[in-house]
């Protein structure tokens, strides 16, 4: 799996709203109704109900907020650069200015584990991690993403 097939350039946006963790689950949804169609309350919705069982965010500033929607065929992906971060109650207090959103059909087994571990693999690097943090441009984040783990698999 790689993030080439996870990921739509158009669901990669930096964000300069975001000032809550509300605010942010409903700018995916926003972000992730443009890029594949799906209904953004729905998406939001789902979000919330998964972090209700316990916070994604994973820590050093990484949030994984994920949730399986019926409709999808797919696992896919949106992932979101924050230029001021954010409380998401995460394992480590810190907040977060990386989030990197996994969407995954009702019945998805382990593709959706797959996806999730290579997202929380490839945001465990530090130097990812900088490299994201240092180009505030959507277009350069795919790239930084996409590039990285054509990388890693090789």
């Amino acid at each position: 799996m790689q993030f080439a097939t996870l990921l739509k350039p158009e669901a990669v946006k930096v964000l300069t709203s975001a000032s809550s963790k509300k605010r942010l689950m409903q700018d995916i949804g926003d972000l992730v109704s443009g890029a594949y169609g799906m209904d953004a309350s729905r998406v939001v919705e789902a979000l919330i109900a998964r972090e209700s069982l316990g916070p994604t965010g994973v820590g050093h500033g990484v949030a994984l907020p994920h949730a399986r929607l019926d409709g999808l065929n797919e696992v896919v992906g949106a992932f979101v650069l924050l230029d001021k971060p954010i409380d998401f109650s995460s394992v480590d207090r810190q907040p977060v200015d990386i989030a990197f959103a996994l969407f995954a059909p009702e019945d998805a087994g382990v593709e959706h584990l797959k996806a999730l571990a290579l997202v929380s693999r490839t945001l465990r690097d530090n130097s990812v991690c900088s490299k994201l943090r240092a180009n505030p441009d959507a277009a350069t984040l795919y790239t930084i993403l996409t590039e990285e783990n054509s990388v890693q698999a090789a």
